[in-house]
């Protein structure tokens, strides 16, 4: 069934692939944004460009279309404005959340939609948190909300800081950072994996009033992702770990990334979605999974190389600090 569909974003790390499946799946896709991204979108796809204060905003609710893909609110503001513009507008209103708002420290090894939403350290995590609860508390909407994890496309998973500048610290056989003893487990999915069940969510009248999470079925320790990024780079990764802790106490803004999300293991249940959206596989090795990364870090580096800066030296910094500790 051809469904007429608005992805509000459209050209990011996750909406884009989801916006070429919805089109590969015989789709009417609408895109809005503010046109600052350079990707070019599937044939077919209309695009709509303006502020989201403005009146070509307002005026797409008119169209009454019949899935609202929001993937660029991350405040209850945000999302306040759009249940005021789309309620009794839209079939289905589907928010982007996050699934660093599951409850931080995790009680049980296998996280589920039942895991409660509790995120004490990230602002960030918050925000999506007060968001979703606005949903809940809504009428006249008819809403869902989806939980990715790490998702990856267009940039290297790291744990800390700029993923540019660590890959060409890697490259110059400088060492970075894992935070802990690099043996957590972390879940990455591939953007283009990610999209098939969610656009399987489409018009499902069993995803409505309904939250889902997204993710790989595997996972895998921060230090084989830090050594296959360095395979792929043809070099051999040198971590320094240091305690999560220690970092924060050096950069206390990094308290929200890692005390907050990947300093804890990531191992997630997708049975929910399966059962709604239908069974889907995501890439299970790293080779696979860091290809496409790879392959955009290394089309960025041609065109510019990061410049040695105050992170390299403040990378330097700690690691030489961590290994006089011997």
């Amino acid at each position: 069934m051809s469904l007429r569909v608005l992805f509000v974003g459209g050209t990011g790390q996750i909406s884009y692939p989801c916006v070429e499946r919805a089109v590969a799946q015989g789709h009417q896709v609408t895109v809005f944004n503010r046109g600052k991204r350079v990707d070019t979108l599937p044939a077919g796809v209309t695009s709509v460009q303006g502020d989201f204060n403005g009146t070509e905003y307002a005026d797409l609710a008119k169209q009454n279309f019949d899935v609202v893909a929001q993937f660029i609110a991350f405040t209850p503001d945000q999302v306040q404005r759009d249940i005021d513009t789309f309620r009794g507008h839209c079939g289905q209103y589907i928010f982007i959340s996050s699934a660093s708002v599951y409850e931080k420290p995790a009680r049980h090894y296998v996280i589920t939609e039942e895991t409660p939403a509790i995120n004490p350290y990230w602002r960030y995590s918050q925000d999506k948190i007060a968001c979703e609860n606005l949903l809940k508390g809504a009428e006249g909407l008819n809403w869902t909300i989806v939980r990715p994890s790490h998702t990856v496309r267009t940039g290297l998973p790291i744990m800390i800081g700029d993923a540019d500048v660590m890959a060409r610290r890697m490259l110059d056989g400088e060492p970075t950072i894992v935070a802990g003893d690099g043996h957590t487990p972390w879940t990455l999915t591939r953007s283009s994996d990610f999209a098939v069940p969610f656009v399987g969510l489409f018009g499902k009248a069993a995803s409505l009033g309904e939250i889902f999470h997204i993710t790989n079925d595997r996972a895998h320790i921060w230090d084989d992702i830090q050594m296959a990024i360095g395979r792929a780079l043809g070099v051999e990764a040198k971590i320094v770990h240091v305690p999560t802790d220690t970092l924060v106490r050096y950069i206390p803004d990094w308290v929200g990334p890692l005390t907050g999300d990947k300093a804890w293991s990531a191992i997630f249940d997708n049975s929910k979605v399966k059962k709604v959206a239908g069974d889907f596989t995501c890439a299970p090795d790293l080779e696979t999974i860091l290809e496409e990364p790879i392959r955009h870090l290394k089309q960025r580096l041609a065109t510019k190389r990061p410049d040695r800066g105050d992170f390299d030296a403040l990378v330097d910094r700690i690691c030489r600090e961590q290994s006089a500790l011997g």
